[in-house]
């Protein structure tokens, strides 16, 4: 019987995401289309109308792909898990292969597998026909799939050792696999952290020095008075992907690198790449990233406590369509299981991190408005949403519920009272 419940709590949930999911996006099209024919105020002497327009038209085109999106992967982790896909695939690969390491990471690997081909057309389709219409695509097919080869094999190369550890402590750690399991996971992801910059950011980028001495000292200096130290300084060729521009952070601890698009640094001012650097390092300043680490960290521990205790359940399996073997180990199962039924269940509490986020961005520009001109940052964003096709009038609930970052009304508002 509680097989029964969990398989109709699952459904039901199901309904609820992709109805939430396809509620909302209509929405964000209705609205953006309501506003495509006015820049709002805040904007109406530096955005033209027609890049308004564009904007509103890609907003539209992307939700309208991302509908679809929603409607198939629905039903491709229904049909993993309801109706049987998992149970089929795990005969198949148990009678390949056997119930052993092998057999197990095997099946992880295949859901994998399928759900990365059920994503694939889309990602194609966004890169290919929707990007290159509104001219943001400079990506060729050959880099687009050579990347997918590089990401698929890093892939396999991190992550079948990672599942093999951990299925091996779920067999050998006793009941409180979990915990280790935890700990591994996060030595794990300090480790990339680490080694991301150096090692696997430059298979897919190239990477070179920041040039302009001028804008280096510049940068240096506003480092020097934030107290922030980084490894260097350096400029990736994003536009050999992608018309986007933007800058960040990447790296841990001593590894830390601060890296620029090219095509950042060809639009924006040296002001106006001092202001946005100058938000990025408010991140660190008001300590967002350790922040966010440690809820990330706490939340998965209380997930693998939660399948520590849930691989003991029968009704766990046969809930979500599967039926346990009763002689070999179902640790794979369990894995491929809960992290197809996990994003299910926490899609509702999307908003709370959505809300977290939108505050360290008001107050990362808060302090950048501290350390430099706040008009500057004002004209960046500005820059910067024209150049993106950002959309200025987004639905006030789609981005209470997805929006990391404020809308660019309330954030140019907010900055222009601190200026």
């Amino acid at each position: 019987m509680p097989s029964l419940y969990l398989t109709v709590v699952f459904a039901a949930t199901v309904l609820a995401m992709v109805g939430t999911k396809l509620w909302l996006a209509a929405r964000q099209t209705r609205f953006v289309a309501a506003h495509r024919g006015t820049v709002p105020r805040q904007f109406a002497g530096t955005i033209p109308l027609a890049a308004h327009q564009r904007a509103a038209d890609y907003t539209i085109e992307r939700t309208r792909l991302a509908m679809i999106e929603v409607i198939v992967g629905a039903a491709t982790t229904v049909a993993l898990t309801l109706l049987g896909g998992v149970q089929a695939l795990n005969v198949i690969i148990s009678g390949l292969v056997g119930n052993g390491y092998v057999g197990q990471i095997a099946l992880v690997a295949a859901v994998v597998v399928i759900a990365s081909a059920v994503d694939l057309p889309f990602d194609y389709y966004r890169q290919f026909v929707v990007e290159e219409r509104f001219g943001f695509n400079r990506m060729t097919k050959a880099i687009f799939f050579g990347d997918l080869i590089k990401g698929a094999a890093l892939g396999a190369a991190f992550g079948l050792p990672l599942v093999f550890v951990v299925l091996w402590l779920m067999n050998q750690a006793g009941s409180f696999w979990w915990l280790w399991a935890w700990t591994v996971l996060v030595v794990f992801q300090l480790l990339v952290l680490v080694l991301y910059p150096t090692l696997i950011a430059p298979l897919f980028n190239k990477f070179e020095p920041l040039a302009d001495e001028a804008l280096k000292n510049r940068i240096e200096a506003l480092m020097k008075r934030c107290g922030f130290a980084a490894k260097g300084l350096f400029v990736m060729d994003g536009s050999r992907r992608s018309a986007h521009g933007n800058a960040y952070f990447t790296g841990f601890g001593a590894a830390k690198r601060i890296v620029f698009f090219d095509t950042l640094l060809a639009r924006l001012t040296g002001d106006e790449i001092e202001a946005v650097l100058a938000h990025e390092l408010g991140h660190f300043k008001r300590r967002h990233v350790v922040k966010r680490m440690i809820v990330t960290f706490a939340v998965s521990l209380a997930l693998f406590a939660l399948l520590g205790w849930l691989t003991q359940r029968t009704w766990f399996y046969e809930g979500l369509g599967v039926e346990p073997s009763m002689t070999a180990s179902n640790n794979g199962l369990a894995l491929v299981l809960f992290f197809l039924a996990l994003p299910v269940f926490l899609f509702f509490v999307t908003p709370l991190g959505s809300l977290s986020s939108r505050k360290h961005e008001f107050e990362a520009d808060a302090f950048a408005a501290s350390q430099t001109d706040a008009r500057e940052l004002v004209n960046a964003l500005v820059k910067l949403y024209e150049d993106n096709a950002s959309t200025l009038t987004p639905d006030p609930l789609y981005t209470a519920f997805y929006y990391s970052h404020p809308p660019a009304s309330q954030r140019i508002d907010r900055l222009l009272r601190q200026a």
